[in-house]
């Protein structure tokens, strides 16, 4: 697959766009900030000798929109970070994170505690929202560990049984959280249904450190395994051959999507299309060649979700429509896209 642009014009338009793209997330909402101001308020956010006006704006970038916006900037990259490794361990261009169950699983662990806290569990108000990513976190984590226990025999890792026990294991939290939904009430099931349609709103800069830990993990490792990422293209086999333990690099690439989408899905809840559209698209734009794949997954992921946040809280505004509403209507019609032009 050759490139449509060369890596050295499309890195610089990707963070034009990843620039473009925070800007846009800072200065515009339900209110609506000069684009002037809103820079100035980030320059000095800090600042002493405000005016009311200057205050007001400075209080809405730094408390409300830059958490917000560091959020969806880490939530797309990893995103689209762990879509390139799924899509390099199945070797199919279109995989996605959620086939080793972990997001399915971030979603039973999150449902559980959000009908428990209103039926069978009391909590402090204040520790609500960590508990809840807590569970979240450890349910894709669990899942997606048995989906590896299930996939190894004899000592390999079968990627074909993996893929399998990943729908299986899917359809079962599926059908659980179909169970917590019926038992939940009216309040509840709105929590658990616009939790599961995903969202960047309540976003603040406590609950910014353990995803940032992980993301700053996720970017730092997964490049690291470029080459294997690209041997691996041309097979287990070959990429044997060519000196790579090809089972500990699967072991890894599993675990880095378990943590890096695990931790996404905690933060932000459940947002689809992303880990697939966007490595697929830049695979297009720069090639399979896993070095330069990465790096503009990242940038691109990170854009296209601050986006279609901006979008969410246009819309409709000054509601705010789910960001997985967003990234479905984006992400659907491409998926279809592509199985046409796969046909062709």
């Amino acid at each position: 697959m050759n490139p449509v642009l060369n890596w050295r014009v499309l890195y610089p338009l990707l963070a034009a766009l990843l620039l473009l793209a925070v800007w846009l997330s800072l200065a515009l909402g339900p209110v609506s900030l000069p684009l002037a101001d809103t820079l100035r308020a980030l320059l000095n956010i800090t600042g002493l000798n405000l005016t009311e006006v200057q205050a007001q704006t400075e209080l809405i970038v730094s408390q409300i929109r830059l958490p917000r916006t560091l959020l969806g900037l880490m939530v797309g990259a990893v995103l689209a970070l762990t879509g390139v490794a799924m899509q390099g361990l199945f070797r199919n261009p279109l995989a996605d994170p959620g086939l080793i169950g972990v997001s399915s699983g971030a979603a039973l662990g999150a449902s559980l505690v959000i009908v428990g806290l209103s039926r069978w569990i009391t909590l402090p108000v204040v520790l609500e929202p960590y508990v809840l990513s807590a569970a979240a976190f450890a349910g894709g984590l669990l899942v997606t560990a048995l989906v590896y226990r299930l996939g190894r025999r004899d000592g390999q890792t079968q990627v074909a049984t993996m893929l399998l026990a990943g729908i299986a294991l899917t359809a079962l939290s599926g059908a659980i959280i179909g169970l917590f939904t019926y038992l939940a009430d009216d309040s509840t099931l709105r929590a658990l249904t616009f939790w599961n349609l995903g969202s960047l709103n309540g976003a603040s800069y406590s609950r910014l450190w353990p995803l940032l830990v992980v993301a700053l993990g996720v970017a730092y490792w997964l490049p690291r395994r470029a080459d294997a990422l690209n041997a691996m293209l041309l097979g287990e086999s070959e990429a044997r051959h060519l000196g790579f333990d090809v089972e500990r690099v699967k072991r890894e690439l599993i675990l880095c999507t378990a943590l890096g989408v695990g931790a996404a899905v905690a933060a932000a809840g459940m947002i689809g299309f992303v880990g697939l559209v966007v490595p697929h698209l830049m695979r297009l734009l720069v090639g399979p060649d896993h070095r330069l794949l990465l790096p503009a997954s990242a940038l691109a992921g990170g854009a296209l979700l601050l986006l279609a946040d901006l979008a969410a809280r246009l819309i409709v505004a000054p509601a705010e429509m789910p960001i997985g509403i967003v990234t479905a209507l984006i992400g659907a019609p491409f998926f279809i896209y592509l199985l046409i032009r796969s046909r062709g």
